[in-house]
């Protein structure tokens, strides 16, 4: 189901399940407040610990190293995965503005980037992606990791990321894709359905914020289509990289 259609119809998709658009959100917060404090866990479950790479390669494409007064905007991101790997290759005068609906997931960012004595060079928002505090040509990027399929309204999301980004600005995203390599697509099937819920219901004590993370996975648009949607938002030179045999991809797109 498109982002488009969800808008027409009121209605959007929580997993396989049909939900009022004005719903979504609330259900998908509740999925991580119940994660929050396991988030590793649940990303190691989710990708058998590939996710630790992937954001290695995403935040390297940012480009931070050297770049004087440079900004940059984590949507999604509380935990400071992303965040904190693009500090590190920052200069110091960089400002790294971390964004999540979610109140606990900020609260464990805030907690780890005390452990790691960064917290001065991050600031951390609640606030929602479809609707960004910030004013027009703001920042110099923008990255969301696994976290633009639970925007309810993705087209907005994305449509308030061109907004916020300065004129030569660069939005990344990384999200997980489809399988395009035969063989590959019925193990990972099977991994997602069958062993990720088990195993963090066995770990976390709940199979059910898993098992809607693995049916959100489903829901989302093919590559192709979803980056039609980033250049409906407006931006240009968009392109995607598949890894890991397309499990993931790293969607991208410049502001002119």
């Amino acid at each position: 189901m498109t982002d488009s259609h969800s808008d027409r119809e009121g209605s959007t998709h929580f997993g396989y399940s049909e939900v009022p658009l004005s719903e979504k959100q609330h259900l998908v917060d509740d999925v991580f407040h119940k994660v929050a404090r396991r988030y590793d866990v649940m990303n190691d479950l989710m990708s058998g610990g590939l996710h630790r790479l992937w954001k290695d390669t995403f935040a390297a494409k940012v480009n931070a190293r050297n770049r004087k007064g440079f900004k940059h905007l984590d949507v999604a991101g509380g935990t400071g995965d992303v965040a904190f790997r693009i500090a590190k290759a920052s200069g110091p005068d960089a400002e790294i503005t971390v964004l999540d609906i979610n109140g606990d997931m900020l609260e464990v960012g805030r907690d780890r980037a005390r452990e790691k004595g960064i917290d001065e060079k991050l600031e951390f928002v609640q606030a929602n992606a479809e609707s960004l505090p910030f004013p027009d040509n703001h920042f110099d990027a923008y990255t969301i990791a696994f976290g633009i399929r639970n925007v309810p309204r993705i087209q907005i999301g994305l449509e308030e990321a061109h907004r916020v980004l300065k004129p030569g600005g660069r939005f990344l995203c990384l999200e997980f894709s489809q399988v395009n390599v035969p063989g590959l697509d019925k193990i990972y099937e099977a991994y997602s359905f069958n062993v990720i819920p088990a195993v963090g219901k066995l770990v976390a004590g709940d199979g059910e914020p898993y098992r809607y993370l693995v049916e959100s996975i489903r829901q989302f648009p093919a590559a192709d289509e979803f980056e039609r949607m980033i250049r409906k938002a407006g931006f240009r030179r968009t392109g995607y990289e598949r890894l890991t045999g397309g499990v993931v991809a790293i969607h991208s797109g410049w502001k002119y």
